[in-house]
């Protein structure tokens, strides 16, 4: 795994063109707009992998997520950008990744076109790369009360979470 200073990003327009190739250190210190990809695990029984993020991450160290993923890298397609992550993160290797949607999120602390994709896998998870902490896989009603305990990557909430109704509507009639 490379260091993020020396980690190279497509800083890109909101229509995907690229503008340039910038530092990740850059990419965070100015919030430029850049690729993400987001992959969404499903187990066999229909429950929703969530992990903890190490406290090393450069954003949001220790929250929570419900997708793993990062930048793309320089050149890298959206489809190779999420096996990469899914190998390194969680240790797996191999995964019909399912298109589930494409969105932009902004905030104070990041700026992304992605795109979010779901893969079906009931592990076992391995966290390779030290990214990840913790996994639990989680019912929509179980994700419903973690949601009031822990802070979740905003980003992936955002643009995934509309998707899984099964999981949003638990948010809303139990949250």
């Amino acid at each position: 795994m490379n260091s993020p200073d020396a980690e190279l990003v497509e800083h890109i327009g909101l229509d995907g063109a690229v503008i340039g190739v910038v530092p990740r250190t850059r990419m965070r210190t100015e919030n430029l707009c850049h690729r993400a990809v987001f992959v969404v695990v499903i187990s066999g029984d229909g429950r929703l992998l969530v992990h903890r993020r190490s406290a090393g991450k450069d954003i949001w160290p220790g929250w929570w997520d419900i997708a793993v993923g990062g930048v793309v890298a320089v050149g890298e397609t959206y489809e190779d950008a999420g096996r990469r992550e899914l190998a390194e993160e969680i240790g797996i290797g191999s995964g019909n990744l399912e298109f589930l949607c494409d969105g932009q999120y902004r905030d104070d602390s990041v700026h992304v076109v992605g795109r979010c994709f779901i893969v079906r896998s009931d592990g076992p998870f391995i966290y390779r790369d030290g990214e990840v902490e913790e996994t639990r896989l989680v019912t929509p009603r179980q994700f419903a009360s973690i949601r009031t305990e822990k802070q979740f990557l905003p980003d992936s909430l955002a643009l995934i979470l509309p998707h899984l109704s099964s999981f949003r509507d638990a948010i809303v009639y139990d949250g």
